[in-house]
């Protein structure tokens, strides 16, 4: 069964981190670009990081440049984001999806994505 499914989310206290996982299955990993999304209540959808096929390169959202770093394990089939130094404005429900398309730079764009996992939330409160 071809799914992507996200782990990791939670409370966290601002400043804090967390690691949230994507797990890729059904598809082979290293053939595609995976991003990250998020979606907080009332707003919408918006990339947040994305990662490469062809050759590992990333992109991030301005919001998050310096922050949060996402990166892929093949061997688990799993793509990762780590997020430090969380910030009021974090919260939402995170997302990973992928446009199943192989390409040289990823999109943190939502339309072409054909392919989600279901979401895992993140809180950012003291």
């Amino acid at each position: 069964q071809v799914q992507l499914v996200e782990s990791g989310g939670g409370l966290v206290q601002p400043g804090g981190s967390l690691k949230l996982s994507c797990e890729v299955a059904g598809l082979t990993l290293r053939y595609y670009s995976i991003a990250w999304f998020r979606q907080a209540p009332g707003k919408e959808r918006e990339g947040v990081s994305c990662t490469s096929s062809s050759d590992d390169s990333t992109r991030d959202a301005d919001s998050v440049k310096g922050r949060f770093t996402i990166s892929r394990d093949h061997a688990k089939s799993t793509v990762y984001l780590q997020m430090n130094s969380l910030k009021p404005e974090d919260p939402a429900v995170y997302y990973c999806a992928t446009d199943r398309v192989v390409r040289t730079i990823c999109s943190l764009n939502t339309r072409g994505m054909n392919l989600w996992g279901k979401g895992t939330p993140v809180t950012v409160s003291s």
